[in-house]
């Protein structure tokens, strides 16, 4: 099976270089399965249900959220309207929607979503990201039912990122990384068969400050002081994210390698 991640998309300048780059990429890489991060996709802050159907719309087959996932106040009611988009496992349990989504492809083949947040660095504590996954995990076994599965892990430290692949190597498909929005370099296929990366990056313009336009987040650290919000960036957009072909038989990965296209970045070849 052929899959991509792709990394937060970061406002109108991410959600343009979805519908840009998407379409074709999906075609020259035959993907089955895409799934994208989408919790900054409205204003830098949320996600709107009109941008929900656009990313939709646009080729995903799954939408993932973070700890913004309801600053916008609609995706209350719209999450329970629609399952493909996911909230964090860890979330309040108060919390509307879904930790986890099993998406189909044109095959029937069944692929296992599901997110977590980290508590490493966060702003407000959360539940165990550990036993979380371990639960879905044990649920949705690679092998059976489910021919391959994706983890996100929306998390601030590089560390617990790591530590949470590691915990469910050779148990998901996927682990990949979002929230800092800048792209690591450690692709890799753990020692049991997981593909890994540390953040897939960011959809969005990288002539920022991660995908913010640079003035105000710039005054800010030199002076200290703020003199208006932060709004995101508009230029051209680079696309990011992960590619992973998995074995059928056994739901782990074969080959897995970062994706760049457009925007600032030196571009990867599909």
């Amino acid at each position: 099976m052929k899959l991509l991640f792709l990394g937060d998309v970061m406002g109108r300048a991410g959600r343009a270089a979805v519908s840009e780059h998407l379409g074709r990429l999906r075609a020259e890489l035959r993907l089955d399965i895409v799934i994208m991060n989408g919790e900054n996709a409205t204003s830098g802050s949320g996600l709107s249900p009109d941008h929900a159907k656009g990313l939709l719309q646009a080729g995903a087959d799954c939408i993932t959220l973070g700890d913004h996932a309801f600053d916008q106040k609609d995706m209350l009611s719209f999450i329970e309207q629609e399952p493909r988009i996911i909230r964090p496992l860890n979330f309040a349990k108060s919390a509307p929607g879904r930790g986890v989504y099993i998406a189909s492809d044109a095959r029937g083949r069944r692929v296992l979503v599901t997110q977590v947040l980290g508590q490493v660095f966060m702003k407000r504590p959360f539940d165990d990201p550990f036993s979380a996954l371990d639960e879905v995990l044990r649920l949705h076994p690679l092998g059976g039912q489910i021919h391959a599965s994706v983890v996100d892990i929306h998390c601030e430290a590089t560390s617990e990122k790591m530590a949470i692949g590691h915990f469910c190597d050779g148990r998901a498909s996927v682990v990949v990384g979002t929230h800092t929005h800048v792209p690591t370099a450690d692709v890799m296929i753990l020692p049991a068969g997981s593909a890994y990366q540390s953040d897939a990056g960011m959809c969005g313009d990288y002539n920022s400050v991660i995908g913010m336009d640079k003035a105000e987040p710039l005054r800010r650290f030199i002076t200290g002081m703020s003199k208006t919000r932060f709004t995101p960036a508009v230029g051209d957009a680079s696309l990011c994210g992960l590619y992973v072909e998995t074995d059928d038989a056994s739901g782990l990965a074969k080959m897995a390698k970062a994706i760049r296209v457009g925007g600032r970045l030196a571009p990867s070849a599909p």
